[in-house]
């Protein structure tokens, strides 16, 4: 069940080895621009009971599939899944997005913290990748993944989402003791949780730092890169999640891309505020890159989809190491037929041979 397949187009790109064509996937790729989504969602109740649900979970993953030639599926989750295993209180209020219960405020608070049992705490989500991982029938790869420590000690301390989550920001500055002693326990609870996907079935391991980027560079270093690099070297470290690639995908923070090579890491996402060409010529060979078309374009039409996929394909280049991807997760007003265009195109356009 864990073994990878070895020969699929998107794992061999991850390896930066030779591909038939350039794989794409789409972040949010199972999401509200689907209207057999929705129905699900609908059918469901509520966001969370979908997510909790592994047979309902299951089936939003595997949604995307029977529309779109991707080349990878990804666990329909939340990152924010480790904070209510904590006993945060996760819940979503609709129009205003998540949002915790009762978040970290005090010292006491992160000091009373432990580490998530992935297969009890968390049950449902290794029910949901095995269950997944068996209806796939080796198809396409399945993606496992998490958010990063800063991302999730920002939504922890914060309690919901913010645009500069200056909670977090005073902490790490005030008492950075603290927010390390934070840092640590998450950094260590998204590694056991990543292992226990890579245990449970998942073929890749994927961390997102969406609010990375909001550091400046100092802080950067060391409050967020310094915690995936962990996570890395503690991934990099068990049996089983040792042989899987690990992406990371830091949104905003291109101006660490040499650093974040450097982390023993096999792939970095980036967004669209880089050209994907000067991503590669600063990281070399050194990992693979994910992206990085703007999300926005493909509200643009199929010409232009078109036009710009082809762009970022020949900005990367004829060397080997590049998945397809958005420079952040697709926006509920895209229509589907414009996603068929993107993921068509990739693929008649890079195909070699």
């Amino acid at each position: 069940m864990t073994t990878p397949i070895p020969d699929h187009r998107f794992l061999r790109a991850l390896r930066r080895e030779p591909v038939d064509m350039t794989p794409i996937w789409i972040m949010r790729q199972a999401g509200r621009y689907l209207p057999e989504y929705r129905a699900t969602r609908e059918r469901a109740g509520s966001f969370l009971a979908l997510a909790q649900t592994p047979e309902l979970a299951c089936e939003v993953t595997l949604q995307p599939l029977a529309r779109f030639a991707l080349d990878a599926s990804i666990l329909f989750s939340d990152i924010l899944t480790i904070p209510d295993a904590m006993g945060l209180g996760l819940h979503f209020v609709d129009g205003e997005g998540p949002k915790l219960r009762h978040p970290l405020r005090t010292k006491a608070d992160i000091e009373k913290l432990g580490v998530p049992d992935p297969e009890t705490d968390l049950r449902y989500v290794m029910d949901a990748v095995r269950l997944i991982r068996r209806e796939l029938n080796e198809r396409v790869p399945l993606i496992g993944f998490a958010g990063s420590p800063w991302t999730l000690a920002c939504y922890m301390t914060e309690g919901e989402g913010s645009s500069s989550f200056s909670r977090a920001k005073a902490l790490a500055l005030d008492d950075p003791a603290t927010m390390h002693r934070l840092l640590d326990t998450i950094a260590r609870s998204v590694a056991s949780y990543l292992a226990a996907q890579a245990a449970a079935g998942a073929q890749a391991l994927m961390v997102f730092d969406t609010w990375g980027g909001l550091l400046p560079p100092a802080q950067f270093r060391e409050f967020s890169e310094r915690y995936l690099k962990d996570i890395v070297h503690r991934l990099k470290a068990d049996p089983i999640a040792g042989k899987l690639p690990v992406t990371l995908f830091s949104k905003g923070a291109n101006g660490h891309l040499e650093t974040m090579a450097d982390s023993g890491c096999d792939a970095l996402g980036v967004d669209w505020t880089i050209d994907i060409g000067d991503a590669r010529r600063r990281v070399g060979d050194r990992v693979a890159l994910q992206g990085n078309l703007d999300p926005s374009f493909l509200a643009a039409s199929p010409d232009a989809i078109r036009t710009e996929a082809r762009r970022v394909i020949d900005s990367f280049g004829a060397h080997p190491g590049h998945v397809f991807n958005l420079g952040h997760g697709i926006t509920p007003d895209i229509n589907p037929e414009h996603v068929a265009v993107l993921v068509d195109t990739v693929h008649e356009y890079s195909r070699r041979g």
